[in-house]
C-alpha cells in the first residue's frame, strides 16, 4: 500500500471518528489544526487505525507522532514490515 492510499485512508477514518466530512488532511495537520481532535477522540482514532490496518503502535511511537504525516508513514512502515 503506498503513501496516497494510506493518507486516503487516514482520512476517512478522521471523518467517521470526528463525524465531519469536510476534513481533509495533509501531512502537516496535526490536532491542533482541527477542533474536534481532542485527547479522547485522539484514542479513537488511534483504536480505529489500528483496527483498519490490522497494526498495533506502542504508546512511544504514538507519543511520537507530531503530524498525520508522521502517523502515516509509522503506518506504511508498519506494513512493510
Amino acid at each position: 500500500m503506498d503513501a496516497n492510499a494510506i493518507m486516503k485512508l487516514v482520512n476517512e477514518i478522521f471523518i467517521d471518528v470526528l463525524d465531519n466530512d469536510d476534513i481533509v488532511l495533509s501531512r502537516e495537520t496535526s490536532a491542533k489544526d482541527i477542533e474536534e481532535w481532542d485527547s479522547l477522540n485522539h484514542i479513537q482514532l488511534i483504536v480505529a487505525i489500528e483496527k483498519k490496518f490490522k497494526q498495533r503502535f506502542t504508546t512511544a511511537e504514538i507519543n511520537g507522532w507530531k503530524n498525520v504525516g508522521e502517523m502515516c508513514d509509522a503506518i506504511e512502515k508498519k506494513l512493510k514490515g
